[in-house]
């Protein structure tokens, strides 16, 4: 059974940092890409970030270029988001999913397996 675990979530102040982890059980990802969404209550869940199989390529939203990274360990199985310089605007559950292809992609609909989210809050 496929099982993604996000950790890092928390209260932080408008300017700080959070790093958050994807952990991923029950295969080895290491041939698909991953990334990260996100979603606050009434509005549908967008793009953050994401990663190709190897890590050599990383596409993101036009919202956090500049301040959110994020890497990957194909031995842990995981992905990371690092996130600089954080806005109130950034406030939203965050979600780590796997893709059914090996290249970065933004849709929503090509990630085939999800994690139970994590909370970001930025207090301003």
């Amino acid at each position: 059974q496929v099982q993604l675990v996000e950790s890092g979530g928390g209260l932080v102040q408008t300017g700080g940092s959070l790093t958050l982890s994807c952990a991923a059980s029950g295969r080895s990802f290491s041939n698909s890409a991953m990334g990260w969404f996100r979603q606050v209550p009434g509005k549908e869940r967008e793009f953050v970030a994401t990663i190709s199989w190897a890590g050599s390529t990383t596409d993101y939203a036009d919202s956090v270029k500049g301040r959110f990274i994020i890497s990957r360990d194909n031995a842990k199985n995981s992905v990371y988001l690092h996130m600089n310089n954080l806005k109130p605007e950034d406030t939203a559950v965050y979600y780590c999913a796997i893709a059914g292809q090996s290249l970065v992609t933004r849709i929503l609909s090509h990630y085939d397996y999800w994690g139970q989210g994590t909370q970001v809050t930025v207090s301003s």
